[in-house]
């Protein structure tokens, strides 16, 4: 049960769902923060000790006490000397701000944030506290949001412009967390195009450090999440904190270690190159950000974000369901493609089990290379006499479903759009006008770029009778401006493009609520909070290699579950590395997410075929495990030789579990693989063993390993409890 309590004599406020306890009191009217961690019974007047002091009567900004507190929405210019998450500029160029307690109130369920993707708020309460800066007459409304079902409290701010003057926002995050030390160890996810999401670790410093973007896009660089690792956290053991932000643009994450030896902890839009003008009676408000402590390692915290995923984050016929195993012609054929050659695909593919042909780059316009058409969202009728419309009838007359690769937010140069709009792409005045993949970026701030993209995407799908979109996006954004925002408003862009992404997903997904979407940004360049909300999986990167999505998928999961990550069986040698790695293997990583095949099916042998065939059997009946399971890393492929995971049902009865060796070896004791999440009570039956193997003993002793005989050999094994 969710409880918010108020003590009006101490101004403290105790928010707790009976397992994690968030505490934050007043002090002169400033919020400060108290304790966010194990769940406590009571708050107790040493909780507030921080406090000693600082009451109505004597508290005062004379001594700049601010600057050794841990506050709660901290404003640099009024007493604190550190970084803030707020910056304002007043009409009269001045900075300073002063917000203080106006009053509260207490939610049943999460409001919604307007024009931003946030999650549900069923099973939840909520407490927003408003603050008021009475010079300038600027409100802030920080909401804090716990829910029964998950670890996870949601943060999130809304500045509201009461005064009687333009009010320019040059900053606002969407929390800070202030702690008492930085004995931590911060971990954040960094990378490049294929090799996205590359787990890091440092310890705090003094002074900053963290990570973020300026691209314009969550980006395969860096991830809009963070990690506090406490002295003895491990994977399954002692305390960390995680973080995460609901946002598919540039933004910022960042830990800041002062000469007290706090750290501040704050995360949100990126303020490069930002600011908002805020008119008299307008708000704005920035996006959702998590919060989660975890007690039992980081497993505890890739629980807690997978639970808010799956519970509040995606939506949809597809949001808990089973996915279709898919198909995809891009690395078969590239652009070099007519309707016999895919029907063919298709139809072996059928023959072999797959449920779903999706037809890539390359139907529209005249696009044989990627240098031309896209925003031509109309058929190629060279490669599809019939168009779309007659490629699906013969797709679905096989029995399975069809999907449809799109770029929506993109124009080439060589294109009828861009001859008729050229005005359409984002561009900086009369300067040059930089590409990327001989592509510009379509302006979605602007509401007939947006009509446009949703009204000939929308009559695609429908030509297409579409059961699939993957909608992708292959460049970041530089040379920023707009034909229709005024210069006073140009560094708003950053923001009002995504904002604009935003309201045509929310109405392409809302027109197709049968459709599975798919994101994908050149690979995993956009694989964030936000773009879940509108579509439950993502591309997780270009890079197909078996080893190398043992290393992109793993650290992936530390926010996001296995039904998120599109993972698709490619063939060898690996395009991307040039590596070779057997079937099995490549199968086995993959159905560490949402199962597919990207190669040409009619190149396989009937033995092959047949080892298909049985692998989509097996994906079909454990996929509710392997998506939806308790997911657990075993085994770290960071600097060692081999790569685990499992997943477990929620009535820990069944488990899949994947190990992979990167290099094989001879002349070794065989290895045994300790597993986790099993009931220590329960007998299990596991498939290649001849003995049944109780949970304890899989837990504490392991699973025998079998060496392999040459590199990146791979063992499945699927557990199932003995009633």
């Amino acid at each position: 049960m969710i409880r918010i309590e108020y003590s009006p004599k101490e101004g403290s406020f105790h928010l707790s769902n009976g397992r994690v306890s968030y505490l934050l009191a007043l002090a002169g009217g400033h919020p400060l923060h108290v304790y966010f961690g194990r769940v406590l019974r009571a708050v107790r007047e040493d909780m507030l000790s921080r406090r000693a002091g600082l009451t109505e009567e004597t508290f005062t900004l004379h001594e700049s006490p601010l600057d050794r507190l841990p506050q709660e929405c901290p404003v640099f210019g009024c007493g604190d000397m550190r970084e803030g998450m707020l910056q304002v500029r007043h009409a009269d160029g001045t900075e300073a701000l002063d917000l203080k307690y106006l009053r509260h109130t207490v939610l049943d369920g999460k409001p919604a944030l307007p024009g931003l993707p946030s999650a549900r708020g069923e099973g939840g309460r909520t407490l927003c506290l408003t603050l008021r800066d009475d010079e300038s007459g600027l409100e802030a409304d920080l909401y804090y949001t716990l829910w029964e079902d998950t670890d996870v409290l949601a943060r999130s701010v809304t500045l509201r412009n009461t005064g009687k003057t333009r009010v320019t926002v040059e900053k606002l995050l969407s929390f800070c967390l202030d702690l008492e030390g930085h004995d931590a160890r911060l971990l954040t996810l960094q990378g490049a195009w294929a090799r996205e999401r590359e787990w890091t670790e440092r310890p705090l410093v003094m002074g900053d450090q963290g990570t973020g973007t300026v691209r314009g896009a969550s980006s395969q660089q860096t991830s809009p999440f963070m990690a506090l690792l406490f002295p003895g956290c491990t994977e399954e053991m002692g305390e960390c904190l995680g973080f995460a932000l609901c946002w598919s643009g540039s933004f910022l994450a960042n830990v800041h270690v002062d000469q007290f030896g706090a750290a501040r902890v704050m995360m949100g839009l990126q303020p490069f190159d930002f600011s908002w003008l805020l008119e008299p009676g307008a708000s704005f408000t920035a996006p959702e950000a998590y919060l989660t402590w975890s007690g039992e390692g980081l497993g505890g915290m890739s629980r807690a974000f997978h639970s808010l995923i799956h519970r509040h984050i995606t939506r949809g016929a597809f949001a808990s369901a089973p996915r279709p195993i898919l198909i995809n012609n891009w690395e078969a054929t590239y652009f070099n493609f007519d309707q016999q050659k895919l029907l063919s695909i298709a139809e072996c593919a059928r023959d072999c089990g797959i449920d779903l042909f999706v037809l890539d780059d390359g139907w529209f316009g005249h696009r044989d290379s990627d240098n031309s058409s896209l925003g031509d969202w109309t058929d190629d009728l060279r490669k599809l006499p019939g168009g779309l419309g007659a490629l699906s009838d013969s797709v679905h007359a096989l029995g399975m479903k069809f999907g449809l690769w799109v770029e929506p937010e993109m124009v080439s140069p060589d294109s009828a759009l861009y001859r008729a709009h050229p005005d359409w792409c984002i561009h900086a005045g009369d300067r040059i006008r930089i590409e990327g993949r001989h592509q510009l970026v379509l302006d979605m701030t602007r509401p007939d770029v947006r009509e446009y993209v949703f009204t000939s995407i929308r009559d695609a799908l429908e030509r297409g009778k579409v059961d699939y979109v993957k909608w992708d996006m292959n460049r970041n954004i530089n040379m920023i401006g707009s034909a229709l925002l005024p210069p006073e408003r140009m560094r708003e862009f950053p923001v009002r493009y995504i904002l604009g992404l935003y309201r045509v997903l929310e109405k392409i997904t809302s027109a197709f609520p049968k459709v599975l979407f798919e994101s994908c940004a050149g690979g995993g360049g956009r694989f964030d909070l936000g773009m879940m909300c509108y579509m439950p999986q993502a591309w997780t990167s270009d890079d197909t290699d078996a080893w190398m999505r043992c290393r992109i998928q793993y650290s992936t999961s530390l926010v996001f579950p296995p039904s998120c990550m599109g993972a698709h069986v490619s063939a060898v040698p690996n395009h991307q590395t040039g590596c070779v790695s057997p079937l099995l293997t490549r199968a086995a990583v993959a159905m560490g997410g949402t199962y597919g095949y990207e190669m040409d099916p009619r190149t396989w042998t009937e033995e092959e075929k047949e080892t298909v065939r049985a692998l989509n059997r097996q994906v079909r009946a454990w996929q509710e495990v392997l998506f939806y399971g308790d997911f657990r890393r075993l085994v770290s492929p960071y600097g060692g030789e081999a790569c685990a995971w499992m997943s477990v049902s929620p009535d820990r009865k069944r488990a899949a579990v994947t190990h992979v060796f990167k290099d094989g070896h001879v002349n070794r004791i065989p290895s045994l693989l300790r597993l986790t999440g099993l009931r220590p009570d329960a007998d299990y039956r596991v498939n290649g063993l001849e003995t049944v193997c109780g949970g304890d003993e899989l837990m504490a002793r392991g699973i025998p390993l079998r060496e392999p005989s040459g590199n990146f050999g791979a063992q499945q094994f699927f557990l199932e409890a003995v009633e």
